[in-house]
């Protein structure tokens, strides 16, 4: 609470809609990313990720922080999915991103296959970026955009990160992702999505972005403009 800044409270409050009024302190990002370093280093430390839920936005993007420090994989993988379950906005879910995983990802994916099947919004959000983040490079295959599409959800916070990996996807792996935009095997609102996405990127060309604009698809009018 002696960190408070109300300007940046009033701010937060706009853009997450989904926090609880007065569930937002307004405390900035680096004091709160001070505090996790200093209490993740804390032999007690679990006394605090186990009392869940968290009442204060604030908690938990302390929590966040700090499992996204923890050194041990195993453990860290088991407090992120005791953790998920109730986060319940987008900044948190997305500022959850563990350096170990980088090191484990055959333990990651282990966790990635029953997260993104979960019923909780913010857990299959995770699902979706830890996918996007850990495996569209060397340990790319094409089993993981299948599983992206395996997700039917009329959540926005999951559609977009479907989007938002498919673009990714289409930025790193192009001519093995583009036979599913061109197959329109994605969702409409999220095909639409991920094409601007896409055009919107600077890691794709102008030649393959004006061929992505060719395979839009209209959308009903209560769509456009979700």
């Amino acid at each position: 609470m002696s960190l408070r800044d109300e300007g940046y409270r009033a701010f937060q409050e706009k853009l997450i809609p989904s926090a609880e009024p007065g569930h937002i302190i307004g405390v900035r990002t680096p004091e709160l990313r001070s505090l996790a370093r200093r209490y993740g280093k804390r032999e007690d430390i679990s006394l605090f990720l186990d009392e869940l839920p968290h009442k204060y936005f604030e908690e938990d993007q302390l929590h966040a922080f700090i499992l996204s420090g923890m050194k041990d994989p195993e453990l860290c993988a088991d407090k992120v999915s005791a953790f998920l379950p109730f986060v319940d906005n987008w900044a948190t879910c997305d500022q959850l991103s563990p350096k170990i995983f980088k090191k484990n990802k055959p333990l990651l994916l282990n966790y990635i296959e029953g997260w993104i099947r979960s019923d909780k919004t913010y857990t299959v959000r995770f699902a979706i970026g830890m996918l996007m983040e850990h495996f569209l490079d060397d340990d790319f295959d094409m089993k993981y955009p299948e599983m992206v599409l395996s997700v039917k959800s009329d959540e926005y916070y999951v559609r977009m990160m479907a989007a938002w990996y498919f673009a990714t996807a289409l930025a790193k792996q192009y001519e093995q992702i583009l036979p599913l935009i061109k197959t329109y095997r994605l969702e409409p609102w999220t095909h639409n999505k991920t094409i601007q996405k896409a055009v919107e990127s600077y890691r794709i060309t102008d030649e393959q972005k004006e061929y992505l604009k060719t395979l839009k698809v209209k959308l009903p009018k209560k769509e456009r403009s979700a």
